[in-house]
């Protein structure tokens, strides 16, 4: 989904009958976008509060509803659960609570909400964490801020925002991943990122107890993890569990669907 288009820019003639029509057209679709970003409920989290003013005003010119702002990763948190945002707009680098680790306590407490990332930060693994932590976006903050509430209204709607500069990183880690997709995990999931770590684990040919020790977590915790991923995938045993994710995976690998849309950034 490019986001510069005709549509965007709303060219309007204005010689005929046709063209009127044209315009009036235009005028709707502006209406529904103008709509749509208005019921999308967004809370920024930066430590710096210049950012967030920035951001906020950059929102609230395309419509985007900001309820809350965090300056660290705990308040993220604590104020995700109170406001239950349609997304979270994070900086990864976060005081009191790291930003991965309270991506996914927010992404676990809650999966239907979206997080995207937009950060200084440029390194590759930076990127691929926020990602594996649970975010459905990862841009950085040299981008034109006018594009944010589009690119937050279409996270919102169930696609990704990536970058320009980092697309080509999640290419060749596509194209590098390991026979049968393990570890792929498709953007519109409704499975945690630590549900997906124990199906990971589990397909990969560990045993429960394996699982437990590689996770540091307690056997009944892993089992819950599981039970809630089979819940969610609609199965009701572990085999069926590891086909469905398998399934999943592979759509994930497909090239060319309508699961991610990139968005470019100023790179």
């Amino acid at each position: 989904m490019p986001l510069d288009s005709a549509a965007d820019i709303g060219l309007i003639a204005m010689t005929s009958a046709t063209d009127r029509r044209d315009q009036k057209s235009t005028e709707m679709r502006h209406e529904t976008a103008e709509t749509s970003a208005a019921r999308v409920r967004v809370l920024v989290v930066d430590q710096d509060p210049l950012v967030r003013r920035v951001v906020r005003d950059a929102l609230a010119a395309g419509h985007v509803s900001v309820v809350a702002e965090a300056a660290d990763g705990r308040e993220a948190v604590d104020l995700a659960a109170r406001h239950k945002p349609d997304v979270v707009l994070t900086d990864i680098m976060l005081p009191e609570l790291d930003g991965p680790t309270a991506i996914r306590r927010i992404v676990s407490a809650s999966p239907v909400v979206r997080v995207i990332v937009l950060t200084a930060a440029k390194d590759v693994q930076t990127g691929i964490t926020a990602l594996k932590s649970g975010a459905s976006g990862y841009v950085t903050k040299d981008l034109d801020l006018s594009a944010l509430p589009r690119i937050v209204t279409a996270v919102a709607g169930g696609e990704a925002a990536v970058s320009r500069a980092f697309v080509s990183v999640l290419i060749d880690r596509l194209r590098s991943a390991p026979e049968g997709n393990t570890g792929l995990r498709p953007v519109r999931s409704p499975l945690t990122p630590r549900e997906w770590e124990v199906l990971d684990l589990l397909c990969g040919g560990f045993s429960m107890e394996e699982v437990t020790d590689t996770l540091v977590l307690s056997p009944e915790t892993v089992r819950s993890h599981l039970q809630r991923a089979m819940r969610k995938l609609g199965v009701h045993s572990r085999d069926a569990a590891m086909d469905a994710a398998r399934e999943l995976r592979a759509s994930a690998a497909a090239v060319g669907t309508n699961d991610v849309a990139f968005f470019p950034g100023s790179a």
